[in-house]
């Protein structure tokens, strides 16, 4: 049985927790590979809607083992506080399982994401102030704090006490903030180790054996490739690896036995935070897609910024991540509208491009080339095969499909679990 990864192939909030939702009842372990609480999914289950922000979203499904490897910051605060409202709601989280190598996110994390933010001005990149670059950033510089830290006091006080001795001085120093105590961070961060522990394991070693067992392992990426710290809208990025390959290093298993890449896009295009968009819309069809998408975040409540389909960022997505299968969602929003403009290149210093510039600079000022589409006013909400769909949306799929370097294999067409039309089966 394969290792599938499932990963945001525009600028994040594409759908990806009702994809994995899809494929949840046939498969054994949904594992989080990156990220934080930083972003979120929306998954509706009949009349309840559960919004999930640290945990993989298939801890929904019944029989299902939820990972946080090790690839991701966890912030336990939110952690538990999650898993107490899903208990809350019945819902059973006792599979889930954390990596001992996972980095944790702290109090002066938090601090540190908010105060910089703020003395970057103009310049801001845009972050959630949650603590997650500055987590990564002390795991990159060797003085991060992991999970399996809690779990031995006197280790626990030394990481903390290196890793506040410089920050201490910027706080104080610089952002003219209050020095934070060794013996506040280190208490509260005992004071989870108990309930914590029994939930801590050698997660990659358990997902090499799930694998050798023939279990099905799906991977599933937190943010979205064109935020990707390496391959993204850099600076305007995320603080890790949010494409295909960041599922092998996040979770330590081979990237050989990785099977299958499903990439999931909208029908249209959104982004939160600063960064370019080429396509984004600052008129009434901008309006339409935000308030007939509900185009607010998961985890921030921010509006979304709206834009028609750009194909070639599909196309770039399609060859960085290796896409097999894409899942378009909400197709659904574009019901009504009498023409669907998509971007088919761009123009860039009078030139044509057809493929995402190299150069920031060239990005940031590239001028979208659109090819116009029939739209349909057809409630779609209820097609579960293709020939259900209005011509015109099918021609819709179908074109985008042509020019997106992939297969479009599944569509969104509602909110509801169910809503959803498969041309493919994502597994076989």
């Amino acid at each position: 049985m394969p290792a599938v990864v499932i990963i945001g192939a525009q600028w994040g909030d594409e759908g990806k927790g009702k994809a994995t939702d899809l494929l949840a009842g046939r498969i054994d372990y949904v594992v989080k590979f990156n990220g934080g609480n930083n972003a979120g999914h929306t998954v509706v289950i009949g009349d309840e809607k559960y919004a999930l922000h640290l945990l993989p979203s298939g801890i929904l499904t019944e029989g299902v083992t939820p990972v946080i490897a090790n690839g991701v910051v966890v912030d336990i605060e939110v952690l538990f506080g999650e898993l107490d409202a899903l208990s809350a709601r019945g819902v059973d989280v006792s599979k889930l399982l954390i990596s001992a190598n996972a980095h944790v996110i702290t109090s002066y994390h938090r601090t540190l994401d908010k105060v910089t933010e703020r003395f970057l001005g103009k310049r801001q990149i845009g972050t959630t102030g949650r603590g997650i670059g500055p987590a990564y950033a002390d795991k990159i510089n060797r003085v991060g704090i992991r999970v399996q830290d809690l779990f031995d006091e006197n280790i626990l006080r030394q990481k903390v006490e290196g890793a506040l001795n410089i920050k201490n001085h910027l706080l104080v120093k610089i952002y003219n903030r209050r020095a934070i105590l060794v013996d506040e961070v280190v208490d509260e961060l005992l004071s989870y180790a108990d309930r914590l522990r029994p939930m801590v394991a050698d997660t990659a070693l358990v997902l090499h054996q799930a694998l050798e067992r023939g279990e099905t392992v799906l991977f599933e990426g937190g943010q979205a490739t064109m935020l990707d710290v390496d391959h993204g809208t850099y600076p305007f990025v995320t603080s890790s690896s949010s494409t295909s390959g960041g599922a092998a290093t996040g979770s330590g298993i081979g990237p050989n036995r990785i099977d299958r890449v499903i990439g999931i896009v909208k029908a249209y295009t959104t982004r939160v935070g600063a960064g370019p968009f080429p396509t984004e819309l600052f008129d009434e069809s901008g309006e339409f897609l935000r308030k007939t998408g509900f185009e607010f975040g998961t985890t921030t409540g921010r509006p979304r910024r709206c834009g028609w389909y750009d194909a070639p960022i599909a196309r770039y997505t399609a060859r960085v991540n290796g896409v097999t299968d894409f899942v378009m969602t909400k197709l659904d929003v574009l019901t009504g509208l009498e023409r669907i403009p998509v971007c088919v290149a761009y123009e860039v210093d009078g030139q044509r491009v057809d493929e995402v510039p190299v150069s920031q600079s060239d990005f940031h000022h590239a001028v979208p080339i659109y090819e116009n589409f029939a739209g349909w006013t057809e409630d779609i909400t209820g097609a579960r095969s293709f020939d259900d769909l209005p011509k015109n949306a099918q021609d819709y799929v179908l074109a985008i499909e042509a020019m997106s370097g992939a297969r479009i294999s599944a569509i969104g067409v509602g909110p509801a679990r169910d809503a959803i039309v498969v041309r493919h089966d994502l597994l076989g």
